[in-house]
């Protein structure tokens, strides 16, 4: 063997690893038979895992199952993982095993052979700190790994939240500054009856602040965590009121109310909470794509479609049509709505795997959830930097479609009737004439009762102006 490699061991025996790795023999088995796909673990979960590791370290020696010195050894080694110190030293892939086991190992390894060497010993056969024995203490990858995945997607839930709120804000904003402007509405995409740029705009916002709620009241969702379960849930192998303290060490570290579930068996056999999650993104996908694909058809032009918005020219837009601006923005992230509509799927299947006492689609949960949180928080300050907050209106153009509109004629149907007030809407439209003139040449109504009935800023507010 090379001075350059050293061989670890597990229960199938020995594995050449290079030297410089702090990884063991499982995490190197591991390489060679999950190469599937680019896609990597998450450091996010890896971190995850190291607090974990960390808080159970700390557990154990409360309870006298891991002595002080290997316990501070550990603790120390944690540290280094969670600096990100050793984040190369996790190389593995998310297809693998469904429980996310070598991963787990992974981890676990790593934190061996680092807190070996922090006591004195070496990476390998002649460490002090076993990854089993040690590091693993009192767990399974069972109940360890997804609730890794639980605190990963807690993180990325919050880290969320304040883009998400960004984006409300600078829609409201907007919206404030067009509360007098009268557009026209349109429903199957044709002319309806009048609102306001704010009412319009102010809906957006409304439809992004509800999908914030759901995603605020995911957390308590994600709380309960199976720490202690084990294997199956019953425990086996871990000190009565071990899953208790490791809690304790996650909720002072974080401010989190991370807490044993109630019921572990329920917790460890499926998971209900990160499908619940991953709808409620989905939710906020789908508001993102509505926004932007009303923003593009409102910006459609800018002489030859809408063209009520003006959008910021962040880029050139074409590379043969010059001084073209395209909804760059939107598309972008009409593309990534759509992928995480596309993870949702993926992660509502998973939940269904699970089988007797797990769920084996751990890795893809995880994989999924975190994912499309980092996207959606993305998409959300991206859309208020490059698109929202540069947003501009033609409000000579919105008032003169709104003028021109047929479907002002709605306000003349109770005065004289909704087959009189059809017949005005058609001859204009036939002769191409405004309204007025259609209803004053059918005779059907007089230009002063016409001017007070048509009204397009009393139609936005027909019970008054809303409060200030």
């Amino acid at each position: 063997m090379a001075d350059s490699s050293r061989l670890e061991t597990d229960s199938l025996g020995p594995v050449t690893v290079e030297a410089r790795h702090y990884w063991g023999a499982q995490t190197q088995r591991a390489i060679r038979s999950f190469a599937i796909g680019p896609d990597r673990m998450p450091m996010e979960i890896v971190h995850a895992l190291g607090r974990i590791k960390k808080a159970a370290a700390l557990g154990n020696a409360q309870l006298g199952v891991l002595d002080e010195q290997r316990c501070g050894w550990i603790v120390a080694a944690c540290d280094e993982v969670l600096a990100g110190r050793f984040d190369d030293h996790f190389p593995l892939g998310v297809w693998q095993s469904g429980s996310g086991t070598q991963t787990n190992m992974n981890v676990n390894e790593v934190i061996a052979n680092r807190a070996s060497e922090l006591g004195g010993g070496q990476r390998g056969r002649k460490r002090p700190v076993h990854p089993n024995d040690h590091v693993n203490r009192s767990q399974s990858t069972n109940d360890v790994f997804p609730a890794a995945v639980h605190l990963a997607a807690g993180d990325s839930v919050q880290q969320l939240l304040p883009s998400l709120t960004e984006l409300i804000t600078a829609l409201s904003t907007k919206a404030a500054q067009w509360t007098d402007v009268v557009k026209i509405g349109r429903t199957h995409l044709q002319d309806a009856v009048p609102l306001t740029v704010a009412q319009e705009m102010g809906g957006w916002a409304a439809q992004l602040q509800d999908a914030e709620r759901r995603l605020r009241d995911s957390l308590t969702g994600l709380q309960p965590l199976p720490l202690g379960g084990t294997a199956v849930g019953t425990g086996l192998g871990a000190p009565a009121g071990f899953g208790e303290l490791v809690c304790e060490h996650l909720r002072r570290w974080s401010g989190q109310n991370w807490h044993v579930a109630p019921d572990r068996f329920a917790v460890m056999g499926c998971h209900d909470a990160l499908v619940d999650l991953m709808d409620r993104g989905g939710q906020l996908a789908m508001g993102l794509h509505k926004i932007v694909n009303d923003i593009r058809l409102l910006a459609s032009g800018p002489r030859a479609g809408f063209g009520e918005l003006r959008l910021p020219a962040n880029e050139p837009g074409s590379s043969i049509m010059p001084g073209k601006v395209n909804p760059t923005q939107c598309e972008a992230v009409a593309m990534a709505t759509v992928q995480i509509l596309g993870q949702s799927s993926a992660v509502t299947m998973a939940g269904c795997g699970g089988h007797l006492q797990m769920n084996v689609y751990k890795p893809l949960l995880g994989f999924n959830v975190l994912r499309a949180m980092a996207l959606l928080r993305d998409c959300c300050r991206s859309l208020r930097v490059h698109l929202v907050e540069g947003l501009e209106l033609d409000g000579q153009h919105v008032s003169a479609l709104r003028d021109r509109s047929l479907m002002l004629v709605t306000a003349l149907a109770p005065e004289i009737g909704y087959d009189a007030a059809a017949r005005v809407a058609l001859h204009a439209h036939a002769h191409q004439i405004g309204l007025r003139d259609a209803a004053l040449t059918l005779g059907v109504i007089t230009a002063e009762r016409f001017d007070q009935v048509v009204n397009p800023h009393a139609m936005a507010h027909p019970h008054g102006e809303p409060p200030t």
